[in-house]
């Protein structure tokens, strides 16, 4: 009998065992970083975090029976050149949430990513959000939404979407105070194969003002064979009713381990000052492994009548309007 309990608790946890999956993740990014035109002139830097913000992460999921399922991922930044943490210090400040998902598709709550930050990224843009030719030098971002909640349709013929609410936790006896710092972000999808299409807006809620920030944004992905195509337009209205328009050109070229990338971006401001910018990048990245790549960027802006973008990449905002980098990728 004794032997008959043991046998059956040691089945049973095999089976639990079965039903719950937790995986370790991370990226190791390190890279030399040359910046040109900041303020206190030119900078060379060891940096973190250059094609892919350098991370450890923990994601899981439960199977609950009847295709529903749990799932979560936490997700803490670091510097490798340093080993200090990121994000300001935060334990979790990439990622940190929990969910369920089925069959009606899939709601989640905790810091997050924006659904409007996910459309720009996977789209948009064809460095990804990462190395000194990065949309995000002169396009609003957006990327993380703490306090969120984020609901996903199942993808249906090629077309999904996602609403992504962030509560301001402002107090307040009113509507107008209690919806200060309040962010709503949503996407909509459609990705049948080698063509992907999404319609994307952004609104983030002033803390102090009864006014709003609103990004929209409209971006097209085309591959065929070799060459992947990027096209985006993001329009901007500001505090004040000021705004700008952004036009994204984009180019990738991939063939055996090697990957050549190019963007263009225009921004042109619609305020009085007229402060526009142009952005024109390269990029390379060679294959050593399915884990691991060498990478080079090289980024430009041109500022017009005192605009003030620079060039940054996956990990730092940069402090002048060129930048070049080189550096060592590994995923795991």
């Amino acid at each position: 009998m004794k032997y008959a309990l043991t046998a059956a608790l040691a089945l049973a946890s095999v089976a639990a065992h079965a039903q719950s999956h937790i995986n370790i993740y991370g990226v190791l990014d390190a890279g030399l970083v040359l910046e040109r035109g900041g303020p206190a002139g030119s900078r060379t830097d060891l940096s973190s975090g250059v094609g892919s913000g350098s991370r450890l992460g923990f994601k899981g999921t439960e199977d609950l029976g009847g295709g529903l399922s749990a799932d979560f991922v936490v997700e803490s930044g670091f510097n490798v050149d340093t080993g200090k943490s990121g994000q300001g210090g935060v334990m979790f400040g990439r990622q940190a949430w929990v969910g369920l998902s089925g069959a009606f598709g899939s709601v989640s709550a905790g810091r997050q990513l924006s659904s409007y930050y996910k459309g720009l990224r996977d789209v948009a843009d064809p460095f990804c959000d990462g190395f000194a030719g990065q949309a995000m030098n002169i396009i609003a971002g957006n990327s993380r939404v703490d306090n969120s909640v984020i609901y996903g349709t199942p993808t249906v013929a090629g077309w999904s979407a996602e609403v992504t609410y962030g509560a301001g936790e402002v107090p307040g006896n009113d509507a107008t105070t209690r919806s200060r710092k309040r962010v709503l972000s949503g996407a909509l999808s459609y990705a049948p194969g080698p063509f992907a299409v999404v319609l994307a807006h952004h609104r983030r809620e002033d803390a102090m003002l009864p006014d709003h920030v609103r990004n929209s944004l409209l971006a097209a992905r085309y591959t065929v064979g070799a060459v992947t195509a990027h096209a985006a337009f993001v329009r901007t209205r500001s505090l004040g009713g000021a705004g700008s328009h952004d036009a994204l050109l984009g180019l990738a070229y991939k063939t055996g381990p090697h990957r050549v990338l190019v963007s263009a971006i225009r921004h042109e401001d619609r305020t009085a000052a007229r402060r526009d910018a142009r952005q024109f990048a390269v990029g390379y990245l060679y294959t050593l492994s399915r884990r691991s790549d060498l990478y080079t960027a090289y980024g430009h802006i041109r500022n017009d009548n005192g605009a003030t973008f620079t060039v940054g990449n996956a990990s730092n905002d940069g402090s002048g309007n060129a930048a070049f980098n080189l550096g060592l990728r590994h995923v795991f």
